[in-house]
């Protein structure tokens, strides 16, 4: 599960970044929610990851690690899909508004010809 886990932190990581070098806005923010989905599921493995623990003590069992996930890993990453839909939902009307008033959807305003072709 681990090696899963880190395949598809690779995955979603080098995907992200790749998209952020292109030269399009809606890449741009595709690249960052990418980036962002890598993150978040890196901080949720760093809380154990372990199936059907339960992140409040149960008098039943031992009040050891072992036995529990770690609630705050969980928050965080609650916290993160909130912020990171704002920001998204931010940044595609930003990028709208641009493309909209620039004529183009290229990151830095020009309309995707090189120089000589013109």
């Amino acid at each position: 599960m681990s090696l899963l886990v880190a395949s598809a932190l690779g995955i979603l990581a080098g995907c992200g970044v790749w998209l952020l070098l292109r030269a399009r806005t809606f890449d741009l923010i595709l690249g960052l929610t990418l980036l962002s989905y890598a993150v978040n599921l890196f901080i949720f493995s760093m809380g154990r990851l372990r199936v059907g623990a339960p992140p409040i003590v149960d008098p039943a069992l031992p009040p050891t690690l072992q036995h529990y996930a770690d609630p705050l890993p969980q928050a965080l990453v609650l916290t993160a899909i909130v912020i990171g839909f704002a920001m998204t939902a931010l940044l595609l009307v930003i990028a709208l508004r641009a493309s909209l008033q620039a004529g183009s959807d290229h990151v830095d305003g020009d309309d995707g010809e090189a120089a000589g072709e013109r």
